[in-house]
């Protein structure tokens, strides 16, 4: 996987097709909305698989320094909107880290989350891609819009595939911890429970594992990032940000404009690889196309972030 380049005008000619055929970009949920297909995980995402396997980001002659980024969607809700919107600005997100050089040679992997006590779909995962193919995934997604309702969703079991289903080169090879992206608007469950990762994944663990360590151990593989974009009443609820603050510290982001998803994700990474400055960000989203109103959103969410490169931030000051 990850061996492609992204190509702006082939998004454009599927997008093209898709008028024509009246095709939605996600076609899989499309399907099981038509009741042509059962109301399951794609077998392409299916983490069910991975019991003795990772999702892996490599280097190859094409991307010789892979760069792993990991964009973990909520899709329980309102939130299943949320994979629309960056669908629909793939050419931003690429555009950013590629054309303005925030990055060399970004992998990314593209996941949704539900909820492992009611959903048919807890956990969806794709594979690490550096082309096209990431759109592929989104297409795969199913948006169950479930959830329990109770203020929890199985973020936790995205953070266990993070630290114990993936491989990655950067992180391996050269030292330098890839990105993951959880865009959500709930809280996680405490604890990493072991049934359900039987269920879910096929391993068989001694014990439940408490949230914090999960995420302690997913830290030595990337630079966590929790997203609270405002869809829901939740964006502006004190107990969501307050604990996911206790869990990861600054690096919680509200953007309050939906839309700027893809570009503050891309901003993001260039501020902690040090590959644009503060001064200059919304002069380089101008420059991608973005509009003012969703350039000074994602300036805003990213205001509270620390000066200066992001890696190796402390989390323990909050």
């Amino acid at each position: 996987m990850g061996t492609t380049r992204w190509s702006d005008q082939h998004y454009r000619t599927q997008a093209a097709h898709r008028r024509a055929t009246q095709r939605s970009a996600f076609g899989y949920d499309e399907d099981i909305r038509a009741q042509k297909v059962a109301a399951k995980v794609h077998p392409l995402m299916d983490p069910s698989g991975l019991r003795n396997r990772c999702r892996e980001s490599r280097d190859s002659a094409t991307h010789p320094a892979s760069s792993a980024v990991a964009v973990l969607f909520d899709v329980t809700g309102s939130m299943h909107r949320v994979p629309r919107i960056l669908q629909e600005n793939l050419c931003n997100l690429f555009g950013l880290l590629l054309k303005q050089g925030y990055v060399k040679d970004p992998a990314i992997l593209i996941g949704g989350v539900g909820d492992a006590t009611c959903d048919l779909a807890p956990l969806q995962v794709g594979q690490f891609e550096s082309g096209n193919e990431v759109e592929d995934d989104l297409g795969r997604l199913f948006l169950e819009g479930g959830g329990g309702g109770q203020k929890t969703e199985s973020y936790e079991l995205a953070l266990y595939f993070l630290a114990r289903k993936t491989a990655i080169d950067c992180q391996e090879k050269r030292g330098r911890k890839g990105y993951a992206f959880l865009i959500g608007d709930e809280l996680p469950y405490k604890r990493v429970k072991r049934r359900e990762v039987k269920h879910v994944f096929g391993d068989k663990l001694p014990g439940d594992i408490p949230i914090r360590d999960i995420i302690a151990e997913a830290q030595q593989k990337y630079e966590i990032f929790f997203v609270l974009p405002n869809l829901t009443s939740y964006y502006d609820d004190p107990e969501i940000l307050r604990v996911w603050r206790s869990l990861l510290g600054q690096n919680v982001l509200r953007l309050d404009d939906p839309r700027g998803i893809s570009e503050l994700i891309a901003s993001t990474i260039g501020l902690a690889e040090d590959a644009v400055r503060w001064d200059d960000l919304v002069g380089d989203l101008h420059q991608a196309g973005t509009q003012q109103t969703v350039a000074q959103s994602v300036s805003t969410a990213l205001a509270e972030l620390p000066a200066g490169n992001l890696r190796g931030t402390d989390l323990t000051t909050f």
